[in-house]
Parts: C-alpha cells; structure tokens; sequence
C-alpha cells in the first residue's frame, strides 16, 4: 500500500448526508455499501450510515455481506446478487437476507434452509423495465406462488419485495412513471398470492430525492450517501450532498523543461514553452483512468495544474507552468472545497474520462491507503 498517495474519507460527511436524505424522504434508507463502500471502506460507512439512522445495509454479494458480520455489524442487511450454487446457508446463519429473482435461485435458498433447518429471509426482486436482474412477465407469477408455497412450508419468509429504476437521474423520464406502474403491479400479484412483504422499495439515490412515488418502505442510497449529487452536480447541489472522499498524493520530483520537450509515452504531448513539470506518483492501476490523460487537472499550489502525456502504471506528469513547486508538496487530485482550497471534484474526473462518478470512485485501487476521520463529528 503506498504511503505517496491516500483517500481521505470524511465519515462526518456520510452521517450527514445519511441525515439530509432522511429529511427529505421520511422513510426507512438502506445505506448502499458494495464494492467496499464505493471505495470509501464498507464497514466504516455502515457504522456511520447505522449511527446517523440508516435501517438497512445494502450489498451485492455474499463475500460482502459475510464480511460486515465478520466485523460485527449485525445491522439488517441485504445481498442481492448470487449465483444458484452459492452457499445460501452462511447467509441464512448470519441473518442476511436474500435477494431473490428466479426460480432457480428461489429452490436453492429454500433447498439451503430445509438443511439448517431455520428459514431463509428472502426479498422479492421484480424486473419493472431496467431488464437487468429480476423477474418480469410470466417469470413474476411464478415465482411469487413459488415463494408463497415455501413460506407456508416454513422454509422461509418473503420480507420485501423490491425492484430498481432505469432513469431516476433523469428529471421527468416518461420510464419512471411505468416502472413506479409496473412495480404497483408487481406488489398486487404477490399479495394477490398471499404474500405479505413488511418491505417494498424501490427508489434509488436519486428518486429518493426527486420522486416522492417511488419511495415506498425503504429508499436504498447509493451514490448521494458518499456526498455525490446523483444529478450531476459539480459540487453539493440542490441538496446539500458533502463529499466523502478527497483523494491526494504529493509530488515526487520535479522538472524545468524547455520547450519542445516530449512527455511520457510517446510521446503524446510536447511541451509549447519552457515549463516545470511535477511527477506524480499515481497511476491507473491506482484509479486514474488513462484515457484521461491531457484532460484532467489536480490542485497544485493554488490552482488548477494539467495533467499531460499519458498516464502511466504507477504515475503521471502534471505541467505546473512557473508556479513555485517543490518535491513534497502536496497535491489534491479530486475533493470537496476545502478553506482555500478549490480542487476539482469527483464528478469533474467522471467528465474527463466519460463515465459516472460511480466508476471513479470504486476505481481508486486496492495500494492507496484510506484514512478515515470523523474531523466534523455531529452528535444530534
């Protein structure tokens, strides 16, 4: 783990952001916690999200939900995303929940309880037309009556029913009124079958803020509860969203070049007039993506610096032009305004290496050490 470059991760920020939700939405959240807390450390941003008053977590995987257990968070949970030959009895043993949307799936978490002999929690998942995963079409019947006939034999209870949004992020989608329809729908045949869900939700990160229709039970955040606004905005947005995560490095040498000097591979970028160059230890196995070389920018003494020529590996070159740069001083490569500080933000690399800021942050690679501070701690 490199002791150059780390990511600073604000939990202040995530119980906040767990709290201007809440207010907006007066419903249950599950705080979204896969890929390890979209990069920000899972079972940190759980206990901050359960301690600003997040009901539910929210995981992909078993190895992610069993790794909250390990670490003693006994919060509800649920883990959604399964092959049919995982071992559903771990799950069903650590109190997990299971997101269910198939047959298949349903008869091997039933198979795993019948063994244990306890029942399985199990949440529903309908496809209302994101067309991922999910049960649509006649697949729906089926496996509500599937499920009604094990939860009879006792082999496990339906908890929730739930589905997920296509468009949410964007304002007026004709797609989210069907979906909202759709998922109506979906509730009234698995009552119709005489199941009885406590939960139904549906809202991602940004229906639980914009649309009041699709927010059920429970409103499962994801992006906004790392401080992200769904919606794209640069900074905090409508809502007053704080960013989690500041990533930074500091420069490891630097360079005063003439013009005409070629710089990394290639070499795709020639210095046009003499310039100082600062190397800087951070590559694209450290979660910069390549593509963005010669579009992205970092703070460096007090402004904006390019970065130029193509990312490497382990490193990349910024043109710092005659600002006074030395080796050691610190660099902010993406973060929220700071004091003085004005770097570019999360959502601005998303826009440099044409993806979402989703990508980015779960990007930021496994050497870059995470530091988390409560430097703002609220207590009410």
């Amino acid at each position: 783990m490199s002791t150059l470059a780390e990511a600073l991760v604000d939990l202040d920020a995530i119980v906040t952001n767990v709290r201007t939700i809440a207010s907006v939405t007066s419903t249950g959240l599950m705080a979204v916690v896969k890929a390890d807390g979209f990069g920000h450390g899972a079972v940190q941003v759980a206990r901050a999200a359960l301690r600003a008053g997040a009901s539910w977590l929210g995981v992909t995987s078993a190895a992610e939900a069993l790794a909250l257990r390990d670490a003693g968070v006994t919060a509800p949970t649920l883990s959604w995303l399964h092959g049919p030959h995982d071992d559903f009895g771990m799950l069903i043993n650590a109190g997990v929940d299971v997101g269910v949307s198939t047959t298949t799936h349903l008869h091997a978490v039933a198979d795993a309880a019948r063994l244990l002999g306890a029942p399985a929690m199990v949440q529903l998942k309908a496809d209302t037309g994101l067309s991922r995963n999910g049960a649509a079409g006649d697949d729906w019947p089926e496996l509500v009556g599937w499920a009604r006939k094990y939860e009879r034999e006792g082999g496990i209870r339906v908890r929730g029913v739930w589905s997920h949004l296509a468009d949410a992020d964007v304002p007026g989608a004709p797609e989210l009124t069907r979906q909202v329809a759709n998922f109506e729908e979906a509730l009234r045949v698995a009552r119709s079958a005489g199941l009885d869900p406590d939960l139904a939700h549906l809202a991602n990160s940004a229906a639980a803020l914009c649309a009041p229709r699709t927010r059920f039970d429970l409103c499962r955040i994801g992006i906004a509860l790392y401080g992200v606004d769904p919606f794209g905005a640069s900074g905090p947005g409508e809502f007053g969203l704080r960013a989690a995560m500041t990533l930074r490095t500091s420069v490891v040498n630097v360079k005063r070049v003439p013009a005409g000097t070629g710089v990394s591979y290639g070499p795709e970028h020639v210095t046009s007039t003499p310039t100082t160059l600062a190397l800087l230890p951070l590559g694209y196995a450290d979660g910069l993506p390549r593509v963005t070389g010669g579009r992205a920018s970092v703070w460096l003494a007090g402004r904006w610096c390019p970065i130029v020529g193509r990312i490497a590996m382990d490193q990349c070159v910024v043109d710092a032009g005659d600002l006074p740069v030395a080796i050691g001083d610190p660099v902010v490569v993406f973060g929220p305004a700071d004091g003085d500080q004005n770097p570019p933000t999360v959502v601005e690399w998303a826009r440099w290496a044409d993806t979402n800021p989703h990508e980015i942050l779960t990007g930021i690679g496994a050497r870059v050490a995470r530091d988390h501070l409560h430097r703002r701690a609220r207590t009410s």
